[in-house]
């Protein structure tokens, strides 16, 4: 597969045998709960495509990044289970986010920091980890599930490893204004006579609503992910959701009309505003669709950024490729110390809006290219280029083997990769060892506080 950090699903295979999964998962509670075969009288029915998908890749063309993550059986660790059963959220031992949430934040923080250290104890040293100093309401992305609880809608987050929607007016690490948005769009859906989609039945229109915030700019954009294009009074209820919150500068009609467990579909229809919002990383200005991937805490994200470009140790003369480059964030914050910046992402949309991003910034030392960084590489080796730095920004399944070959094969005198799973990082850099080049030190960064995952840049030397 070629990854993309603007991401969803796995190879082609892969896919069809994720959708097939989920359609017997949703054959087999429909049984279960006697679903009828056609719906309530006077009930919309808007069809759903039955047929193979295309998963999206990013936060791609649509959802999000949807890797299936390695367990190390955190959970069942005594001290995470006090945590859980102590914390201060009421539902967070059914949505099980937060694992450790009943810690206090330096508690986290090392338990964190062990952990990494653990994975990596053979192959590199690790620094101690960078913490956030005030670990609330960091996420500037925030996903509203819907459902029926005894004939009323509710929104909220699904229960862990189900689709069961847990009622939630307020999280603690979601965005707040986001979270009161989410609640309004639900308050107006009787008013509009609006149906929660069930993906049991295929019956109803509204399956999520996304919401964006630019934490910097301010800016907000709400994405109304629905089984139809065709939404009663879409624009009274554009109204009446910006009459409550005209804080909002974009709205977004996301058409999701297949039979899939992605949460964005391929086509965007803007209600209100521009489409997209943007907002101000590390003195870059990044413009951000429905779709884009962003990293969803900033505030860290700018540490990790910089910590990413100080393990580089650039001069100003170097020239740099930035694999999986989504919008452009990286290479774009590194190009004011670099020579040149070749940005590479297989996603064309994704390219597009690094492109853009770049005039935004003025940002004239770097070109981006919509290609499977791997085979990139390959070329650039094979017509004998060199490069000095690369920096790579993988999914959580982390990078495969073709790609770290490829890099292998291109011969960086460095490697800075930003990772978002420690356990494959572990692997990725054991492959890279026995292939000559050697990690330096690694640094964790929390971007995620009060849950199990935490971020990492390592720097390799050849």
């Amino acid at each position: 597969m070629a990854f993309n950090r603007d991401k969803a699903a796995g190879t082609k295979a892969e896919k069809k045998k994720s959708e097939k999964k989920y359609s017997a998962d949703i054959k087999m509670k429909a049984e279960k709960k006697g679903m009828p075969d056609k719906p309530k009288t006077g009930e919309k029915k808007y069809p759903v495509k039955k047929k193979d998908y295309k998963a999206e890749h990013g936060t791609g063309k649509a959802g999000e990044k949807k890797y299936p993550v390695k367990k190390t059986d955190i959970k069942a660790e005594p001290e995470v289970k006090k945590a859980v059963a102590k914390g201060p959220c009421p539902v967070h031992h059914r949505c099980g986010g937060c694992q450790y949430l009943g810690m206090t934040n330096g508690e986290q923080l090392k338990k964190k920091e062990r952990t990494v250290k653990e994975l990596l104890k053979d192959i590199c040293p690790v620094e101690p980890v960078i913490g956030m100093e005030e670990p609330w309401r960091y996420r500037n992305k925030v996903h509203g599930a819907f459902a029926y609880v005894k004939g009323k809608a509710v929104s909220g987050m699904y229960e862990e490893s189900t689709h069961r929607v847990v009622p939630v007016e307020r999280c603690l690490i979601e965005d707040e204004k986001a979270d009161a948005i989410i609640c309004t769009v639900r308050d107006l859906l009787k008013s509009f006579r609006v149906r929660v989609y069930d993906e049991d039945t295929g019956f109803g229109l509204l399956r999520r609503v996304l919401v964006r915030r630019g934490f910097a700019t301010g800016q907000i954009l709400v994405v109304l992910v629905c089984a139809s294009p065709v939404f009663p009074s879409k624009n009274n209820f554009v109204k009446a959701l910006r009459k409550e919150h005209p804080e909002i500068t974009s709205v977004v009609l996301n058409v999701n009309d297949k039979y899939t467990s992605m949460i964005l579909g391929e086509r965007n229809i803007t209600l209100y505003g521009k489409g997209y919002i943007e907002d101000v990383l590390c003195g870059k200005t990044f413009r951000i669709s429905p779709s884009s991937f962003y990293q969803i805490n900033p505030v860290q994200t700018e540490k990790l950024y910089r910590k990413a470009i100080e393990l580089a140790k650039l001069t100003g003369k170097e020239r740099i490729i930035d694999a999986y480059c989504g919008i452009g964030t990286i290479g774009q914050i590194a190009s004011d110390y670099c020579g040149e910046v070749i940005g590479v992402e297989l996603n064309k949309e994704a390219v597009a809006d690094a492109r853009i991003n770049a005039k935004i910034n003025g940002v004239k030392n770097a070109t981006y290219i919509a290609a499977d960084a791997g085979a990139f590489m390959v070329q650039m080796a094979e017509k004998g280029e060199k490069v000095d730095v690369l920096f790579m920004d993988p999914p959580r399944a982390g990078s495969d083997l073709p790609f770290i070959e490829s890099a292998v094969k291109l011969q960086p005198e460095k490697i800075v990769y930003i990772s978002c799973n420690p356990e494959t990082l572990a692997r990725d850099l054991k492959i890279f060892k026995k292939k000559g080049y050697k990690p330096e030190k690694a640094t964790p960064v929390d971007l995620f506080p009060w849950t199990a995952h935490v971020e990492v840049v390592c720097v390799l030397h050849r």
